[in-house]
């Protein structure tokens, strides 16, 4: 076998996880393992008004977990809420940061992460690797089944100016334990299971195809594509039923240790301009693009794309390998329609003029550097103009 054809990755699985169902019991005896006493947790008014927050703090108040609250983060954090938060974590300088939510909120307090350990302002971390000095330990426990932020190094912060996407990525800011309960995915309204869920499945997507994919990131996208496809109708259709939820929330964490290795491509690339100009949400965005970017890297990777549908031929309901990136694609828009999500850029109030815009924009997003076949302003408007 010639050396070009030998995998090279680096692979390092920095985050521990703790799964089950009423897991959240455990936070405190967690975080005492961690060595610290002092904690700033971070989420959002809908969690705190679900319940989970308090049942966070019951449980390292029972540890001895001396914990304050920052409960205003906001999704698609900005570099507003960074500072806000900023300002609670310096008050009572904690040892501890718990990003409770989805990932808004786990990457909120990432985000808190990198200013208050190193300084500075959250510009500073944009890119890969900025961070300078260690970062505090931090636990994240998702409430929503979608990001899979709780396994990456990366936060998505955008300007609150300019409303671009700043990912900041630093291993430091990887977090030391991901605490995964089913049961806090329970009291998601049916819009977030949709868009999150959807959010989950385009990471198992994409990482599969990627530049970088590599033997471990190709090991994650493939299960987390088995979980999050076999159970997605099962959570829209009973949003009671536990054991989908389970299997949601592990694939969208297995989709984030993907991620991690082997990052995304163009649907995300495409789905940012959307969001920060049209305020659509990043799973609706992401959603109705990976169809299209489907269809157009299986002009090249078709093989890639067959490969991924044979780890879940026997699963019910789903596309059969031999049907390709076109079988996958229409299999997509069927998810996106029976999610009640909308499957073209017209009907999110996308004007046709302004489409050239968003590819210059989209042509500048690194996620699009990763994606299998190059992408460049023309091709990625060709993409935006088949979806509306």
């Amino acid at each position: 076998m010639p050396d070009a054809d030998l995998p090279k990755f680096d692979f390092n699985l920095r985050t521990r996880m703790v799964c089950g169902a009423g897991s959240i019991s455990q936070i405190g005896d967690l975080a005492g393992e961690l060595g610290t006493r002092r904690a700033l947790l971070v989420t959002d008014p809908g969690i705190k008004a679900a319940g989970h927050v308090d049942r966070a703090l019951s449980a390292l108040k029972k540890a001895n977990i001396e914990t304050y609250l920052f409960d205003a983060a906001h999704e698609n954090p900005t570099t507003d809420d960074i500072n806000a938060g900023l300002e609670v974590a310096r008050r009572h300088e904690p040892e501890l940061l718990i990003g409770l939510g989805g990932g808004s909120s786990m990457d909120c307090a990432k985000g808190i992460n990198f200013v208050y350990s190193n300084g500075g302002t959250m510009h500073d971390y944009h890119g890969v690797g900025k961070a300078l000095k260690p970062m505090l330990p931090m636990i994240a426990v998702p409430t929503t089944a979608g990001t899979g932020s709780e396994m990456q190094s990366f936060a998505l912060i955008s300007d609150a100016k300019t409303h671009v996407k700043m990912a900041c990525g630093d291993k430091k800011a990887s977090c030391r334990i991901a605490l995964l309960d089913p049961e806090l995915t329970l009291t998601q309204p049916p819009l977030v299971t949709a868009l999150t869920g959807i959010d989950a499945i385009s990471h198992a997507v994409e990482t599969y195809v990627t530049k970088r994919r590599n033997p471990v990131s190709l090991l994650y996208s493939r299960e987390a594509w088995r979980l999050l496809a076999g159970n997605f109708k099962s959570v829209l259709k009973d949003p009671a039923d536990l054991t989908a939820r389970a299997a949601m929330q592990l694939g969208a964490a297995y989709a984030g240790i993907a991620i991690e290795n082997s990052m995304l491509g163009a649907s995300h690339a495409l789905a940012n301009p959307l969001t920060a100009t049209y305020g659509t949400s990043h799973g609706q965005a992401v959603g109705l693009m990976l169809p299209h970017v489907v269809r157009f890297n299986g002009e090249q990777y078709d093989a890639w794309y067959q490969e991924l549908l044979a780890a879940s031929e026997t699963l019910h309901g789903l596309p059969k390998s031999q049907s390709g990136a076109a079988g996958l694609a229409d299999f997509l828009t069927e998810l996106i329609d029976v999610a009640g999500l909308e499957v073209k850029l017209d009907q999110c109030g996308v004007q046709a003029d302004r489409m050239p815009e968003l590819a210059a924009a989209a042509a500048q997003q690194w996620t699009g550097t990763f994606n299998p076949r190059d992408v460049d302003q023309q091709s990625l408007l060709g993409i935006y103009q088949s979806a509306f």
